[in-house]
């Protein structure tokens, strides 16, 4: 068994960062479904921005929102206005085809990669 990537929104841009929040990422859930991420869901946070990386789990935005948001602890790392990348893998002892999204620098979808 090997982990494999699964599911990544590519080249996002925080739209806040509040340390104050308890713990997690706020994504829209449009991006959510499209990326085909679950709520609650373990993802990994790369900043492109600043090279930072953080796990932490999914908490769904306001649908049509294009809200992407650092929540609690991860927010000192990763800042509004960080272009990111947010990946889940999967445990399979088969290769996975990844579901790859992009989107713009609005966090609207482009395509799927």
């Amino acid at each position: 068994m090997r982990w494999f990537l699964r599911s990544k929104i590519h080249k996002a841009i925080v739209t806040a960062a509040d340390v104050d929040y308890i713990g997690s990422i706020t994504i829209d859930e449009d991006l959510v479904e499209m990326a085909g991420f679950i709520v609650g869901e373990k993802v990994l946070v790369a900043s492109n921005t600043s090279g930072a990386r953080a796990e932490t789990y999914i908490i769904a935005g306001k649908r049509g929102s294009c809200s992407i948001e650092m929540n609690g602890a991860a927010a000192h790392l990763i800042k509004s206005g960080d272009e990111i990348i947010i990946m889940g893998f999967e445990l399979s002892d088969k290769p996975i085809k990844p579901l790859v999204v992009l989107v713009d620098k609005e966090n609207k979808f482009v395509r799927y990669l």
